[in-house]
């Protein structure tokens, strides 16, 4: 959500700025996924350790998580700030270029804090209790609307900074958020009994090797499938500004059905685990099947509500009439492909539930780099449907993606009916 309210008062101030936050943000989430695959692999172990009454081990999951989580982000920061000398590369409108690179130099400082939050975020996840970080991610967001109104608009005294402030606002939120959970997490009586306080005295390799083993494909799953729809932003960009500008537009607005679909996978996450941990294959398949049944009628409703105010709601964005055409027609295909986002985003949760992470990685090469982007880039130029053919073949790569890990989790399950 940051993200998208980022992009909504960015827009007012220009399509340039707002076609280069599309831009950043593709790069940057490009990045930081591999970091939030790489937290999410603590949730299961914690979810079985809780459903097998092995109390201590949440904790010590969450001490060696914070070592591998830290060690990651370190390596993103770097690779995060090094992105701005890759962005003057990448055949981008000049105005474009010159607001990405300093947008891209502010956010990198935000990923060390971002990497804390979600390892104590995943924590509370695993021991179903999920209400708290909600609370700061909600509180968190009004704070991020608040200072951009003051930096990117230059309110209270402050300068006018345009996208630049919208930056410091989003680096600045993530480290008080990290802070606040921390706090939190430390001072909570209700998880004392999971011993949370952190011991980095006897480390335990095969444990960090364990997280590793779980979090880098995820990582890498989540890599290749924001890597996809990075470069679809790089390629619509080939285009001109407009047309990356609605592209931001209507990926913003399908951001928010996937952020709450990924609230669904996190809980088929931990149920599944949570079940597994009992060993009960019953409820583990009911719980599956479950989160997908829910991911896939709200997605439904959704992409209804896409086609309906597909107009109404790109115009919250901007008032450019050209980028509210594009961006109303992107919005379409963004309307049929929500079923089976709904899939795919909760199919790898359950199947991370199973520890089950190799397998979702080499479907999601396959979906959206060797099936989906290839026949994006041959629909958007050779057939000249521009970012809508660009954006119909992430909704082919998608369908692909849902359906094969549906049948992924019905075969991993099928013997324990």
């Amino acid at each position: 959500m940051m993200g998208v309210v980022d992009s909504m008062m960015v827009g007012r101030i220009g399509t340039a700025p707002l076609a280069a936050s599309a831009l950043v943000n593709g790069l940057f989430f490009l990045v930081l996924v591999i970091g939030i695959g790489v937290s999410m692999a603590a949730t299961p172990l914690i979810s079985m350790a809780k459903g097998a009454q092995k109390f201590d081990d949440c904790g010590k999951t969450l001490s060696h998580s914070l070592v591998v989580n830290f060690s990651f982000s370190i390596i993103l920061t770097v690779l995060t700030f090094g992105m701005t000398y890759v962005i003057p590369h990448l055949n981008q409108p000049k105005e474009v270029v010159a607001e990405a690179i300093p947008f891209m130099q502010v956010l990198s400082f935000s990923v060390i804090p971002f990497m804390l939050f979600q390892s104590y975020r995943q924590f509370l996840e695993g021991l179903s209790i999920p209400n708290p970080p909600m609370v700061i991610v909600l509180l968190a967001n009004l704070l991020n609307a608040f200072l951009n109104w003051i930096f990117i608009y230059g309110n209270f005294g402050a300068p006018s900074l345009g996208l630049f402030g919208s930056g410091i606002s989003t680096t600045v939120t993530r480290w008080i958020m990290a802070f606040a959970l921390i706090l939190f997490v430390i001072n909570y009586k209700k998880v004392k009994q999971y011993n949370p306080l952190i011991n980095f005295s006897s480390l335990d390799m095969s444990l960090i090797r364990k997280l590793i083993s779980i979090g880098l494909p995820s990582g890498f799953q989540y890599f290749l499938e924001v890597g996809a729809f990075g470069f679809a932003a790089i390629m619509i960009g080939w285009i001109g500004s407009h047309q990356l500008a609605a592209h931001q537009i209507a990926i913003n607005l399908a951001s928010i059905t996937y952020m709450i679909i990924l609230g669904i996978s996190a809980a088929g996450t931990i149920r599944v685990g949570g079940f597994l941990g009992e060993n009960n294959w019953i409820k583990v398949r009911y719980a599956g099947f479950t989160s997908l049944g829910i991911s896939v009628a709200i997605m439904f409703c959704f992409g209804i509500s896409f086609i309906i105010f597909k107009t109404t709601l790109t115009k919250f964005y901007v008032n450019d009439s050209e980028v509210i055409s594009i961006a109303s027609q992107l919005l379409i295909v963004a309307a049929l492909f929500q079923i089976f986002d709904g899939m795919q985003a909760t199919g790898v949760g359950i199947l991370r539930g199973l520890s089950d992470v190799k397998v979702p990685l080499v479907i999601s090469l396959f979906a959206y780099w060797i099936i989906g982007i290839p026949v994006g880039a041959l629909l958007g130029f050779y057939f000249k449907l521009g970012a809508v053919g660009v954006w119909i073949g992430l909704l082919i790569g998608l369908a692909l993606i849902g359906i094969t890990l549906l049948f992924r989790f019905r075969y991993k399950t099928k013997h324990h009916r």
